[in-house]
């Protein structure tokens, strides 16, 4: 514990530290396996911009101070390695496409968003439409168009695309990875009839005994979802599950902000700031139905889960725990007892 001027005391973000220390862990796991190159000490990344804190001094401050700290001198080693992307034309062209897909545009305001989806991504569209004038507010009441009144990235020519990665504001925001498959499991096979006939009916024929006849893709279980992405390439993953660093390639594109969605509007609020947006605009609020994951119901699903499954399946999302300091999950039995 740390004591204040005015003598109340504060913790010292020990456990924030003790995730990250976690997450790495995982990271130096993949390294002596040989998925990443051996990590030696590097300079900088040569395009890396210093993230600016958002908000005022409160107190959490301190541990998101941790937490940025721990990203940036992350990203540096790992993204500075000779083995890693520098730019978008140095990675694959699926790769490429894949990113230059998610990367939308905005010439009045001068940015680059990098959409992941289950990372208040509709949202964020609302905020570009509402920018272009597509959009009278964000309050509107339409059903969200993912596709029209927005600019993508890669439908401009390259001379056009490489000025914008070098002269634009870029940010991404990211989240819990276990979250994040978690939320995409529940609206998508609960709510998504659409998801519930394209992939749940075929990952319920793959991995349940007897091909469970007559599911109708609504009824699959965490477990069979945990497996489908198990046997998945990251690379031809259905965005809503795909990792976050192959959605939007941290290490070829310099970023010069990443959010948290877990400190949402506070940071939404400062990027809007930073690229000197109408000052009346605000990141919407979240609507009254929207049910979020929380601690218990996480620890529900992944309890419940196999544990095998999770750890062979946390190798395919160890660049999003690392690069984003996020806690490996905690499944021992001593934990889902309680």
């Amino acid at each position: 514990r740390v004591r204040g001027a005015g003598g109340s005391s504060a913790l010292l973000p020990s456990m924030l530290m003790f995730g990250v220390i976690l997450a790495s862990s995982g990271l130096l796991l993949m390294i002596e396996k040989g998925i990443l190159a051996e990590v030696k000490p590097v300079n900088p990344h040569p395009v890396w911009s210093e993230l600016k804190e958002p908000g005022k001094d409160g107190e959490n401050e301190l541990e998101w101070r941790v937490l940025r700290d721990v990203r940036n001198r992350t990203m540096r080693a790992v993204c500075g390695q000779p083995s890693m992307p520098r730019s978008v034309w140095d990675l694959p062209a699926g790769q490429r496409r894949t990113v230059l897909r998610h990367l939308l545009v905005n010439d009045k305001y001068r940015f680059l968003y990098c959409y992941v989806p289950k990372v208040a991504c509709s949202n964020w569209k609302r905020i570009l439409k509402v920018l272009d004038g597509a959009l009278e507010s964000v309050d509107v009441k339409v059903k969200m168009d993912h596709k029209s009144d927005l600019v993508f990235l890669g439908d401009l020519e390259p001379e056009e695309i490489s000025y914008r990665l070098k002269n634009y504001y870029k940010f991404l925001f990211v989240r819990n990875p276990v979250e994040r498959l978690l939320s995409a499991y529940r609206n998508k096979f609960g709510e998504i009839k659409e998801y519930q006939q394209k992939y749940g009916m075929e990952i319920v024929r793959r991995y349940r005994p007897g091909g469970g006849g007559g599911s109708t893709g609504d009824d699959v279980t965490f477990s069979e979802f945990l497996r489908y992405l198990l046997d998945e390439e990251a690379e031809r993953m259905n965005e809503h599950w795909m990792p976050i660093y192959n959605l939007c390639q941290p290490c070829a594109v310099s970023y010069d902000f990443i959010g948290s969605y877990e400190r949402l509007e506070a940071d939404a609020d400062y990027v809007l700031r930073r690229v000197r947006s109408p000052p009346g605009l605000r990141f919407p609020h979240r609507q009254p139905w929207y049910k979020p994951v929380t601690a218990e119901t996480l620890q529900y699903y992944l309890c419940g889960a196999q544990r095998r499954l999770l750890a062979q399946l946390l190798p395919k999302y160890i660049l999003d725990f690392s690069l984003f300091a996020y806690p490996l999950p905690n499944v021992s039995s001593e934990f889902c007892r309680s």
